[in-house]
């Protein structure tokens, strides 16, 4: 297929490659995106993979708890503009939600649409309502609820609740005694947007497209193929350092690693910690929002007339 313009321009501020590697990581892939992403990872030549997902959509983050921390909930609402997720009726609306979303059964989208907003609407009744109040469309993206028994939970909004993080520990502690912890480790999550929290729970269909991805850079950078079963492994286990939470460097001192950050706090307070759950929500992230050319729509509706 032709590889258009734009095609090219989006996967190079993607990745940060140069404009005839995305050209032609495109013809390789048929136009698929996020294929391309991966050629240009196995030659060498992306530069912002961390950087994919362009976030593309306003709206807002919010987290909610009940009373002693056993519960948690995390919800995400989009908004058209900016402007409109500043304002303090949608921010108020957001909120709600998100004490609605403590009281839900389970995390599906339509039974959370279908639960009672108040007496006289449902969820998906009041987004509407709202919708045509602040006169901009609003939409319940998606919600997650958390009550794991023996689990802690705390949370962090970052930047007035464009990124918000919900984090369970394991623990007989109390919710006061691990809040700063949490918050510590919630602002982790925030900052290096880990996929996993353990390497436990790493997913096999990532952790195989690690591995092609892996091979294909030591085939480009003409390594013996007996050597691969050497290689390989090594690199796969740096990677899992970068996205499994327990194992990143820890932020705020890189001398140790999120798990140890967390072991020496627990030995403070005589109480087990051990981070067993996360939850990262970033506006927008992954929904493609329309560009407007201001010039261009002008004249088109100069032309209509």
């Amino acid at each position: 297929m032709a590889v258009t313009a734009k095609q090219v321009k989006e996967l190079r501020e993607k990745t940060g490659a140069g404009m005839m590697d995305c050209k032609k990581a495109l013809e390789e892939t048929d136009g698929d995106i996020d294929k391309a992403m991966d050629v240009l990872r196995e030659k060498g030549l992306s530069k912002a993979t961390k950087k994919a997902d362009r976030i593309a959509a306003e709206g807002l983050v919010r987290v909610a708890f009940n009373d002693d921390h056993s519960q948690a909930a995390i919800v995400e609402v989009n908004s058209e503009t900016d402007f409109v997720a500043k304002n303090p009726e949608f921010v108020e609306f957001v909120e709600k939600l998100a004490d609605l979303a403590l009281q839900a059964e389970s995390e599906d989208l339509d039974a959370f649409n279908a639960m009672k907003f108040d007496e006289s609407e449902t969820v998906a009744e009041a987004v509407v309502s709202k919708t045509a109040k602040i006169g901009e469309k609003l939409s319940l993206r998606r919600i997650k609820k958390f009550s794991t028994p023996g689990v802690v939970y705390t949370g962090y909004l970052h930047n007035g609740g464009l990124i918000g993080v919900i984090v369970g520990i394991q623990t007989e502690a109390s919710a006061d005694e691990i809040a700063t912890v949490g918050k510590d480790v919630a602002m982790q999550v925030a900052s290096m947007s880990p996929k996993f929290v353990k390497e436990e729970e790493v997913d096999q269909a990532w952790l195989e497209s690690e591995k092609e991805i892996a091979k294909q850079q030591l085939i480009n950078e003409g390594k013996p193929e007996k050597l691969f079963d050497k290689i390989i492994p090594g690199k796969i286990k740096a990677e899992l350092r970068e996205v499994c939470l327990v194992d990143q460097k820890f932020v705020k001192n890189g001398d140790l690693s999120v798990s140890q950050y967390v072991d020496e706090e627990a030995k403070k307070i005589g109480k087990d910690m051990a981070v067993v759950e996360m939850a990262r929500y970033e506006v927008g992230e992954g929904i493609e929002k329309r560009q407007e050319n201001f010039a261009d729509e002008v004249a088109k509706q100069i032309g209509n007339k």
